[in-house]
């Protein structure tokens, strides 16, 4: 199923295919640090940009004025997207029940997932938007994360935005 918000992963999604095929040639161990964490940007940004979307499209079918309201709160998220951040800052503002839906269907996926991958895609979400935060604020590029890490935090995210989406569907 493509989900409007999806062609936000594209960029993300090649930069990984991009990078992936150059690993393995003898690529220099720390050259290889820095292309994780030039990647852990890309994930993140791409989930912001889908989060925003996907606020933004919710608040428009509610209310003129409502999409006014979070359009204008996008422009501020700069990166704040942790779950607990999304909880409070954006799914609570637009009522209860979504927040609630959110922290049902969040709850379950992960069930889900640690089941079925035996990961934690919350842990795996965190730890994306971690990483992303040392390399860009401290070009911290030592042990912070293998390749294999990465791209799976970040096929674990993109369970996260789905939950978002999910949860905000009118």
């Amino acid at each position: 199923m493509i989900l409007p918000y999806h062609s936000n992963f594209v960029h993300a999604d090649e930069i990984i295919a991009h990078v992936g095929g150059l690993r393995g040639l003898g690529l220099d161990p720390l050259l290889e640090a820095k292309y994780i964490g030039f990647v852990t940007v890309a994930c993140a940004t791409v989930f912001e940009m889908a989060i925003k979307e996907i606020l933004i499209s919710f608040a428009d079918k509610k209310h003129k004025v409502l999409g006014s309201v979070i359009r204008s709160r996008c422009e501020r998220m700069n990166g704040r997207i942790q779950i607990d951040n999304l909880k409070q800052d954006y799914i609570l503002p637009l009522g209860t029940k979504y927040k609630d839906r959110f922290d049902r269907k969040l709850a379950e996926s992960a069930n889900r997932v640690l089941r079925m991958r035996h990961r934690d895609i919350r842990a795996s979400y965190r730890n994306l938007l971690l990483w992303r935060h040392s390399f860009a604020h401290a070009a911290a590029t030592g042990a912070n994360a293998t390749w294999a890490e990465v791209v799976q935090a970040y096929e674990d995210g993109k369970d996260i935005i789905l939950c978002l989406h999910e949860s905000l569907v009118r």
